[in-house]
């Protein structure tokens, strides 16, 4: 087997399904699992580190919430800043929002406006690509506040919600990726 099969075989043992939550019908993939076996973490953490420094990424944007976990430690392991892409309202000082819809909803996401410059090519981190509206917003504020989008990176992409359909014209050529597709 090879190192990357090996490593989605010990990704995808380390996510639990819980059904009908956060309502009847819905299958959650939870990463909690993975995020305490220190196995699975340093693996996950060293692949998407990867993808950052193969995109040429000056920076990581993690996405409120699970993507400020995988985020941070994705930037300090491949050397490169991080910035956290919040819920409205969250943050102190001058912000950029943007609004988008959600599997459930809709929302609004900041970003600090200094935090990001035209010399910024900056690589999305999230846990789940699921319809793809959160991720979308995030490369708009990206793009916004000046930086370059260096592409996307997920744990696991829910290919049936077609998020990547959705995403691909936002993405503007860069890339896409993810370590699980379920």
């Amino acid at each position: 087997m090879t190192e990357l099969a090996d490593i989605k075989t010990l990704l995808l043992s380390r996510i639990r399904d819980v059904s009908d939550y956060p309502e009847p019908g819905v299958m959650f993939k939870d990463i909690t699992p993975l995020l305490a076996d220190p196995a699975a973490f340093t693996a996950l953490t060293d692949a998407l580190a990867e993808i950052a420094g193969r995109t040429g990424a000056t920076k990581v944007v993690g996405l409120e919430a699970r993507g400020f976990i995988l985020g941070a430690p994705v930037a300090v392991r491949a050397g490169v800043g991080f910035i956290p892409v919040r819920k409205a309202g969250k943050l102190p000082g001058a912000t950029l929002r943007q609004a988008y819809d959600l599997e459930y909803g809709s929302a609004e996401i900041e970003v600090h406006a200094e935090d990001l410059t035209g010399g910024d090519r900056v690589l999305v981190v999230d846990d789940v690509l699921a319809t793809g509206g959160t991720a979308e917003a995030s490369l708009e504020l990206i793009r916004r506040a000046g930086a370059q989008v260096a592409g996307v990176a997920v744990l696991m992409e829910l290919a049936f919600l077609n998020g990547r359909v959705r995403l691909e014209p936002a993405l503007d050529g860069a890339p896409l990726e993810a370590l699980l597709t379920v």
